[in-house]
């Protein structure tokens, strides 16, 4: 009788409408908060979360919350954003593009008109050509979709597009008309999603990991390549369980910088063609064995493709292919894959030489001296806890940080493949959400800055304390090594009064090296609130990695 009473109470506190139901679904899925900004056609929805246990957090802008979920999925393995019709979810599309490019399972929610409004195809509010334009753009950046239009089905398709999302870890789409919001429904049992593929291919699986394991222990230098896949789908266990195994060195790409704590003993540092370091090129140009893993071949990563990876040298295997010497294996998953590896017969082999990513070159503070790129990323590099996560926006905020030495993996995040710029300050809300423990270092150009940079008031309402290191070279630094002009200027902003503004934090400016000194201070002792630290540069320096960069990009414009 007592099973049969828990039983029914079980079944009591089940969800009974459309939007308990979503709600109960993302909380099952480990998603806590929820990013967004009201309107009238999700109030509804709105109220319903902000009662409910999820966190709901209003952002300024749209966009800006689209990006926090993105963070926050980056860390946490699934992120949500809920917005209005059109006028909110048009604004998404931005951040959604750039979570199906680089493969963050972004949850995007919104409103919409009635279903019983649409009758007769009135001139409402926010309709931009039919009713259905809004689900037609996202259809385009998501992997799956669905029109939540019938109670009777709500639940599958709920149930369908989220474990999409997990499946192939890329963002899906769900449309909430308001009169679907409170619609009744009869909830299904109780069901865990799962993000499960299809099985591979036995033969096929076979046939690869005996082909793959031939070569690697018959090469004197195999090096692995590890690329953004492996945090998307939380294989870093398995990666470093398959170098420590055979002893192989691993090299990161840009996007995926801090797929493994980059003290490893066996990682290498960043390879990134001609844009990156000479040593960890030469070692891995020169080996006889390349794995790619999850590797996305992007001209960023490849440092403008002159990276020079020899296919008949190659083991490349993602969670959409598998090529091997350009043999190609259908229905081989990548997670499969990298078990076969790792319980393979590969000969361990003794290393000597490997390249370094750089050390912490002792930094000693010259007083009165003007601070310059390069010398900022040197004493950064000594800012950087077990805690820390850098989060790197477009331009020489991504280029020089890549020279800084993450402790932990899944600490550094940037779009870069994408390259949105304005990513980096809304992602800190995001990234210290998804994770309490962590705190953000977050780099930001002016340019990026002055488009997202409002979400500080955010920061400061939600009482989080994020080092936001402002690069400020007076313009769009990058443009300006591509082709220089009055259309690459900014008006000057005074940073360090954005807390005046927005009524919480501390801001410094920093132009010489004992004032970033003191304002790092400053920082580290501050912690009940976001320090924003404006460091003055000459507009004319960069990193040596982005002018690499723009000088492969200019002889395409020119």
């Amino acid at each position: 009788m007592e099973d049969d009473n828990a039983s029914a109470s079980t079944m009591s506190n089940r969800p009974d409408n459309v939007g308990a139901y979503l709600i109960e679904r993302l909380q099952s899925l480990g998603v806590s908060h929820v990013f967004g900004v009201p309107g009238d056609y999700v109030l509804g929805f709105f109220k319903q979360l902000s009662d409910s246990q999820l966190n709901l957090v209003t952002t300024c802008d749209e966009l800006n919350a689209g990006y926090a979920a993105d963070a926050y999925a980056r860390i946490r393995g699934i992120g949500a954003v809920c917005v209005t019709y059109s006028v909110g979810g048009l604004k998404v599309v931005n951040a959604t593009a750039q979570a199906y490019a680089e493969k963050s399972p972004l949850v995007v929610i919104a409103g919409a008109p009635g279903i019983k409004e649409r009758i007769g195809n009135p001139l409402l509010h926010h309709k931009v050509r039919t009713f259905d334009t809004q689900s037609k753009v996202f259809a385009e950046v998501t992997v799956a979709s669905a029109v939540l239009d019938d109670p009777s089905t709500a639940c599958g398709e709920i149930d369908r597009v989220l474990s999409e999302a997990l499946r192939v870890s890329r963002p899906v789409y769900i449309e909430l008309p308001r009169d679907m919001t409170f619609a009744p429904i009869k909830p299904p049992h109780p069901s865990h999603l799962t993000q499960a593929e299809a099985a591979s291919d036995q033969n096929a699986l076979q046939g690869a990991v005996d082909e793959a394991v031939r070569m690697i222990n018959a090469a004197e230098q195999p090096v692995v390549i590890a690329g953004i896949e492996l945090h998307r789908f939380g294989l870093q266990d398995k990666l470093v369980a398959l170098i420590d195994k055979a002893h192989i060195p691993v090299a990161a790409t840009i996007l995926a910088k801090s797929v493994v704590g980059e003290y490893h003993p066996l990682y290498i540092g960043i390879y990134e063609g001609a844009m990156g370091f000479a040593s960890v090129r030469d070692y891995v140009e020169s080996s006889d064995c390349l794995i790619l893993l999850g590797t996305f071949m992007t001209d960023i990563n490849l440092g403008q493709y002159t990276a020079h990876i020899d296919q008949e040298k190659a083991i490349y295997v993602t969670s959409e292919q598998c090529l091997i010497r350009g043999h190609n294996y259908a229905n081989v998953r990548l997670h499969d894959f990298i078990d076969g590896l790792i319980g393979a017969s590969i000969a361990r082999r003794t290393l000597r030489d490997l390249p370094r990513p750089r050390t912490r070159k002792p930094f000693v503070t010259q007083r009165g001296q003007r601070i310059t790129v390069k010398r900022l990323f040197e004493r950064l590099n000594w800012v950087l806890e077990d805690n820390t996560v850098v989060i790197a926006d477009v331009g020489d905020a991504l280029f020089g940080g890549l020279d800084l030495i993450t402790h932990c993996r899944t600490e550094f995040l940037s779009p870069a493949y994408y390259l949105s710029l304005g990513f980096a300050v809304p992602a800190s809300i995001g990234a210290q959400l998804a994770d309490c423990n962590l705190r953000p270092l977050v780099l930001v150009g002016d340019g990026a800055f002055q488009m997202t940079g409002i979400e500080t008031s955010t920061i400061a309402r939600l009482g989080l304390n994020p080092v936001i290191v402002v690069l400020n070279n007076f313009g769009y630094a990058t443009e300006r090594l591509l082709q220089d002009g009055p259309f690459n200027d900014l008006q000057p902003w005074q940073y360090s009064l954005i807390p005046d503004l927005v009524g919480g934090g501390r801001g410094v400016v920093a132009t010489t090296e004992d004032e970033l000194e003191n304002a790092l201070k400053t920082a580290q002792t501050y912690t009940e609130g976001f320090t924003i630290i404006d460091v003055q540069l000459d507009p004319s320096d960069s990193s040596p990695a982005l002018q690499r960069l723009t000088e492969g990009l200019a002889k395409k414009i020119r």
